[in-house]
């Protein structure tokens, strides 16, 4: 029997690299900044060992000021040393770690669930579940770090629970623990969470464990983390993405109406109103109110949030896993199972929206990626549960088993919601969302190209829809990092200069374009005035209009 149990998980491994790797770098239609921005910093560093800012071998990117960690731009190298510096090998590190969660998700579930019966083909469910799962593909399928992030947590559970018996495995989970805070902001709020309940609630296993596993899993994970930590804090602006989008940051949005009765308060002389109308109870009224928004039925299953994180018409989840989720929850709280498997699970689900819950704009696909594969995990639980049920009911329907029509109309409902899905995402997706993701600048870049040399300047829209212009043109023109560094070399942490050769990023004002000469615009699709020609209009892929190229 173990042999077929193999052979199935081969052929969900084969599926989930088929989902993540086919016109990988066609669908979405274009990469949005972060994922060009990884790339071309990698490009950068592969070149002349140093980001677009001129720092050797950063921790930390400081790409658009939002200093993400530079995990990713390394892991993009090989591919960007193979394929070239393309939108196919940006998004492959992201597409390989969604592979390798879900045949990590198999093991993590098979050690987890040691004594329950059907053990085997509840990892395979939830691998499966995982492989085809809309919220695992949206990001495995872009260079979003959070998929990284996601997969090495997996990994580092996984190392965990076999160390509890083989303690050299400690050793890996440290290493992953460690090394997952460099892949995206949320995990360094995450991962010392995950780490924590971890410790608590294995803590007796953990007490059996030789010490020399022990201090030298701690030595690893120290090791690993030390250089985040220390740029961190010698570098005030390293988590300037982190309190740019903290509840805490954003005083005059979400203190506005508070001042307002805070100040009626006091002229009232209302020291109960006082008390309820303090700051703080504010922030924690946020932070609740966020948190709780990441369990919306709607948002999971139905809607999701911005268009970038979701298909067309798609929630983050299918509409078929909502029942079994529920059941699975249902089941794993009130059945038979260990006790530490319980609270680790549900301690994972109820972590994970914990980093998005602090911050604005929330529920938030990327910063709950975390939640994956629990959701997977209480679908499989669900299904098992349901299937346990469905084939001990002996009534029939004219003579037809009521089990095997249930089991008909599932399998029905659910070839309907998966086959729906892919027309969604690798269909209608580049239609209707192409604006979404930026479409546009490379059609832009390869009509200038054809032109550049009848003007004198180049002028590219730097603002608007139009915003971090720089970014994408450096990458679709394969700019020599070393020529472009130059333009920062003497101002590593002032105003940054993106311009460079006849390149100019700037906003446009046409009122003062008007003694402009022989220069060639890149603009958005709002209008222009009749002194300038139209050369070219590059469209969306629903036919609205993306950017012109106009020149005077």
């Amino acid at each position: 029997m173990k042999k077929y149990f193999w052979i199935i998980l081969i052929g969900i491994v084969i599926l989930a690299a088929v989902l993540r790797l086919w016109q990988l770098g066609n669908i979405p239609p274009s990469p949005d900044w972060d994922e060009v921005a990884l790339g071309y910093n990698a490009y950068s560093i592969i070149h002349t060992g140093k980001d677009e800012f001129g720092k050797f071998l950063p921790v930390v990117l400081r790409s658009f000021d939002d200093y993400k960690p530079a995990l990713y731009s390394y892991l993009a190298i090989p591919p960007i040393l193979l394929f070239g510096l393309n939108v196919f090998a940006v998004r492959l590190p992201s597409a390989i770690f969604g592979i390798i969660a879900v045949v990590s998700v198999y093991f993590l579930v098979k050690e987890l669930f040691r004594d329950y019966r059907y053990k085997d083909y509840l990892a395979l469910i939830a691998s499966f579940f995982l492989a085809i799962s809309p919220w695992s593909l949206q990001f495995s399928r872009v260079g979003f770090e959070s998929n990284v992030g996601g997969a090495m947590n997996i990994l580092m559970a996984l190392f965990f629970v076999i160390g509890l018996r083989k303690p050299w495995f400690l050793f890996l989970s440290a290493f992953f623990a460690g090394l997952s805070i460099y892949a995206y902001q949320s995990e360094k709020v995450f991962v010392p969470l995950l780490v924590l309940i971890l410790v608590l609630i294995y803590r007796k296993y953990i007490s059996l464990i030789k010490l020399k596993y022990l201090i030298t899993s701690l030595l690893i994970g120290i090791v690993v983390v030390l250089p985040m930590v220390l740029f961190i804090l010698n570098n005030r602006s390293a988590l300037l993405r982190v309190t740019g989008t903290s509840i805490l940051s954003s005083q005059n949005e979400i203190l506005k109406f508070n001042i307002i009765k805070l100040e009626t308060d006091i002229k009232n002389n209302d020291k109960l109103g006082f008390i309820l109308d303090n700051r703080r109870l504010v922030y924690v009224n946020e932070f609740i109110s966020g948190y709780i928004s990441h369990f919306d039925i709607n948002w999971l299953f139905f809607k999701g949030d911005i268009a970038r994180h979701h298909a067309p018409n798609m929630g983050l989840l299918y509409a078929f896993e909502m029942p079994l989720v529920l059941i699975g929850i249902y089941k794993l709280l009130f059945g038979n199972f260990n006790k530490k498997t319980k609270f680790f699970i549900f301690g994972w689900f109820l972590l994970a929206p914990i980093p998005a819950s602090i911050t604005t704009g929330v529920p938030h696909a990327v910063r709950t990626l975390n939640f994956l594969p629990i959701f997977q995990i209480f679908a499989a639980l669900g299904i098992i549960t349901v299937w346990v049920i469905i084939l001990n009911i002996k009534y029939q329907v004219f003579k037809i088993q009521i089990k095997y029509l249930i089991f008909s109309l599932s399998i029905l409902f659910f070839s309907f919601n998966f086959l729906y899905y892919l027309n969604q995402y690798f269909v209608q997706q580049n239609y209707f969302y192409s604006k979404d993701w930026k479409y546009g600048y490379k059609q832009a870049v390869e009509e200038v190209l054809k032109r550049q040399d009848k003007y004198k300047q180049i002028v590219i829209a730097d603002d608007k829809t139009m915003d971090q212009s720089y970014i994408f043109f450096l990458f679709y023109l394969k700019y020599p990092p070393k020529d472009y560094q130059k333009n920062n070399e003497h101002n590593p942490n002032g105003f940054v200069n993106h311009n460079f050769d006849r390149y100019t990023f700037r906003s446009i004002d046409w009122q003062k374009e008007t003694n402009s000469k022989n220069v060639l615009y890149v603009v958005g699709p709002g209008d222009t005035p009749k002194s300038v020609s139209v050369i070219k209009i590059i469209y969306n892929l629903d036919g609205t209009i993306a950017m012109k190229i106009v020149g005077t």
